[in-house]
């Protein structure tokens, strides 16, 4: 799995992380049992400080969406794929709901707002088609 950080981001180097180890595993990209980079690889591959993907890591585990084996490496939980999903579709329906507050004060009707989701939706569709 490719990692990448984003200095300029409004998340922090360790959330960024640990976002993408949960849409990994959400969407299959990352396997159960499947075993994560060691934080030093990560650490170097990202260029973030070893103590950034330590974080990252730790607040997976405690999570249960990792598991650390002592002397084996950190891997994908069993429990992770059911986590994961949930913690997806509840970030995607706040920025929905973001979203369609948003566009709903800037006085839209839903109808609008329905034909803008239709729109990209499209829009996903044929660039997701160009990019397989």
């Amino acid at each position: 799995m490719h990692f990448e950080v984003d200095p300029h981001a409004a998340q922090s180097p360790s959330e960024q992380l640990a976002d993408q180890v949960r849409s990994a595993v959400a969407a299959g990209r990352l396997a159960l049992g499947e075993r994560l980079p060691t934080v030093r690889a990560l650490a170097e591959a990202v260029r973030v400080n070893p103590n950034t993907v330590s974080r990252a890591w730790r607040e997976l585990e405690l999570e249960g969406v990792l598991e650390a084996r002592r002397g084996d490496g950190v891997f994908v939980a069993g429990g992770a794929l059911a986590h994961c999903r949930r913690h997806r579709d509840d970030v995607v329906a706040e920025r929905l709901a973001s979203a369609t507050r948003e566009a709903l004060a800037a006085g839209l009707d839903s109808n609008a707002v329905l034909a803008l989701v239709r729109g990209e939706l499209t829009a996903s569709a044929k660039a997701k088609g160009k990019a397989s």
